[in-house]
């Protein structure tokens, strides 16, 4: 019986058939390396979910931001709505690492924001993997990072059972030891609260409380309630429990490695004296004695992971657990699941990249005295590590770089196949120069508009994206506009604002759940434009969009290299009125082979929709808002009971005084649940009063 079966009213069109016969058949026939040649709106991940379905095997899927990587897990829960789809990303909202920089004599310490909900998303990530067969996990370069080891992780999972014979103070030092967290206040994931005979767990991968009712020394019961209505969802008899940390250890290995990192110390001590490093040495020995007691008294210590191979057991050099250790492997430990990598052209050089930073930072923080040199062994994978480490590959792009190209030949096992009709018979956008400088528009009072560029050189570019953008808005459509500066987007989307236009910007510095929420609300209408530098160029899938302006395409370089402008041109793929102006007053060799490779599409395009009657047709995609995936019950029950709240009163004072008593008569009965959404309803609503400087303000 397959594990996979696909769930959607289309079936593969245009070039997807093909695509997905000679996929199965490279994958058949044990070919390592496939390229997933597709053009952008050409179906790739329709045609790579059709691939899954038909090899049945676990899979991972690798993108190169969380934004991609969301709306790609979106994707696959539509296509696989029965079996286990999964996102797993970095769970930190903000992230500074652990660093010493010596020319300043700087250390900075570890600092970090987790988001709980990502948390959550990873635990059940890797929990899927271990007892299901069905999974399918979108990840970012993050599952290349160190995580702990499924063998221990999957060993110490805490077995409840009715009826099982065991003391609630013994059950509740078991939850202590596979580090979940008591509270006596409102339950988060991870947590545990005691009250009277009853234990109540919230499990690190759910967002379900698991209530167990002792009687005596013997379970009596295991309930599966809703953490806001608090009604009875189902009465379990069994339920394993999964850690709440991924990096986990029994005692016997505990002891081994506190003993191998006191080994070590030693020894590093005896190099750092000999060599004259008496301050380098006083602090390792501090630190690390320190970190010690903690671990030894609660089970944990910030940076524990630069001890993980000291308690994985594995020796100095050895590749880190990662997620890919929790995916399925044969007898004779190779991979048995399939990997596909979105976008390469961009995800393979990350992939590449991310050892070296990582090791130049750790090398200074162990000659300074900061860490031991088992520090090192904290990382992420090398890419040579990866290649062995994944399965059989698809690579997707609409521009693959060397390195798959180089891997997808037949003298290399491995093949190339291209996606280039689509089965909306949609054709590659028409693309035309205009040049940027130009006083055509432009006023007195319009002199200081250089965009972040202190010139009114640019008006020319500027004013006439302004006069397209309104003739899409009149069509009902959106616009982009990219840059090569993160301040001229800034400035740019406030100078639309001034002109009328909704508009927005988007690059970096914004944070991920921020990011997707522009993007659903530009597909929504609440922008009109959007502007950007390049995070608009890759996996994004907007056929609102009707226009794209590139603004300064002549300015040769990574962000209007061929390959950028491909992909940017593609974003306008979507849309039977998609076009795209290329802003430059000269014609780089970049742009020439650009357009040239998108008219020799084009030209495919057209022959086939000729040679079949095919009219080409916007594509209508139905609108999601991926952040709800990201936002815990909590979060969305705030929302909803505040929406109705707002339409019974129409004075805000009223409201909140009313908002307070009931969050005073919720405590009075110490129903902390209801009292947390009450306080973070009155929050929201003095945000709402009361909002933050816009984000333009800062300049």
């Amino acid at each position: 019986m397959k594990n996979f079966k696909i769930n959607s009213k289309f079936e593969p069109a245009g070039d997807q058939p093909k695509a997905i016969e000679g996929l199965v058949a490279g994958i058949k026939k044990g070919m390592r390396h496939q390229t997933l040649l597709g053009v952008t709106g050409s179906g790739k991940t329709f045609t790579a979910a059709n691939v899954i379905a038909q090899i049945d095997k676990p899979t991972l899927v690798i993108a190169h931001n969380k934004t991609l990587a969301a709306q790609l897990a979106q994707e696959y829960r539509e296509f696989f709505p029965k079996n286990a789809v999964h996102y797993f990303v970095s769970y930190y909202d903000y992230y500074q690492p652990e660093a010493y920089l010596s020319v300043t004599d700087t250390y900075i310490e570890k600092e970090a924001q987790i988001n709980e909900e990502i948390e959550r998303l990873r635990h059940a990530s890797t929990q899927a993997l271990l007892t299901r067969k069905d999974v399918i996990i979108v990840a970012t370069v993050s599952c290349i990072y160190g995580l702990g080891s499924p063998v221990e992780y999957e060993k110490v999972n805490l077995k409840i059972q009715k009826g099982q014979q065991v003391s609630r103070a013994d059950f509740i030092r078991s939850l202590i030891a596979i580090h979940y967290e008591r509270t006596i206040a409102d339950l988060k994931s991870g947590s545990f609260r005691a009250l009277g005979n009853n234990v109540e767990i919230i499990p690190v991968s759910e967002n379900v409380i698991y209530r167990i009712e002792f009687s005596g020394n013997v379970i009596e019961s295991i309930t599966k309630i809703d953490p806001i209505s608090r009604m009875i969802l189902e009465e379990v008899d069994i339920y394993f429990l999964f850690p709440a940390k991924h990096f986990i250890t029994d005692d016997a290995q505990a002891k081994r490695a506190f003993q191998s990192i006191k080994d070590e110390l030693a020894e590093r001590l005896k190099e750092l004296t000999a060599a004259g490093k008496n301050l380098e040495a006083e602090r390792l020995k501090r630190r690390t004695n320190y970190d010690l007691a903690l671990i030894k008294e609660i089970g944990y210590c910030n940076g524990i992971e630069n001890y993980s191979r000291h308690f994985s057991g594995k020796l100095p050099g050895e590749p880190p657990d990662t997620l890919l250790s929790y995916f399925p492997h044969k007898a004779d430990g190779s991979p048995d699941f399939l990997t596909i990598i979105d976008e390469s052209h961009v995800t393979v050089p990350q992939l590449g990249a991310m050892h070296a930073g990582d090791a130049s930072r750790k090398n200074s923080l162990v000659e300074f005295g900061f860490r031991l040199p088992s520090a090192r062994d904290n990382r992420p994978l090398k890419f040579d590590e990866f290649e062995k480490l994944i399965g059989q590959t698809i690579y997707t792009s609409a521009t693959p770089g060397k390195y798959e190209v180089a891997l997808s030949v037949p003298a290399m096992g491995g093949q190339t196949v291209e996606q280039i009709i689509r089965p909306t018979g949609l054709i590659d956008p028409d693309v035309s120069i205009r040049p940027i400088l130009s006083d055509k528009g432009a006023s007195e009072k319009d002199d200081d508009i250089g965009v972040g560029q202190g010139t009114s050189a640019y008006k020319g570019q500027i004013f006439d994206f302004i006069a397209e953008t309104e003739k899409v808005i009149k069509q009902g459509f959106r616009s982009i506009a990219t840059t090569l500066t993160k301040k001229m987007a800034e400035d740019l989307s406030e100078y639309l604002k001034e002109k009328k236009i909704k508009a927005e910007y988007l690059h970096s510095d914004i944070g991920t759940i921020e990011r997707i929420q522009i993007l659903t609300d530009f597909r929504k209408g609440k922008f009109d434009c959007i502007v950007g530098v390049n995070l608009l160029r890759e996996g994004l899938d907007l056929p609102e969009v009707a226009l794209i302006g590139i603004l300064d395409a002549d300015k040769e370089g990574f962000l209007r290299s061929e390959t950028a402008l491909i992909q940017t041109i593609g974003r306008a793929a979507r849309n039977v009125e998609g076009r795209v102006i290329l802003y430059a007053d000269t014609i780089t060799g970049s742009m020439e082979r650009a357009i040239g490779e998108t008219n020799r599409r084009r030209a495919i395009q057209v022959a086939y929709n000729t040679k079949h009657g095919i009219t080409p047709k916007t594509i209508i995609k139905k609108i999601h808002d991926i952040t709800d995936q990201l936002q815990s019950e909590h979060q969305r029950t705030v929302k909803q009971l505040l929406a109705v709240d707002r339409k019974i009163y129409d004075n805000v004072d009223d409201l909140i005084k009313e908002k307070e008593k009931q969050m005073g008569e919720a405590v009075k009965i110490l129903d902390f649940e209801t009292a947390a959404i009450i306080r973070d309803e009155i929050e929201e609503i003095l945000k709402a009063e009361n909002p933050k400087p816009k984000r333009n303000s800062r300049k």
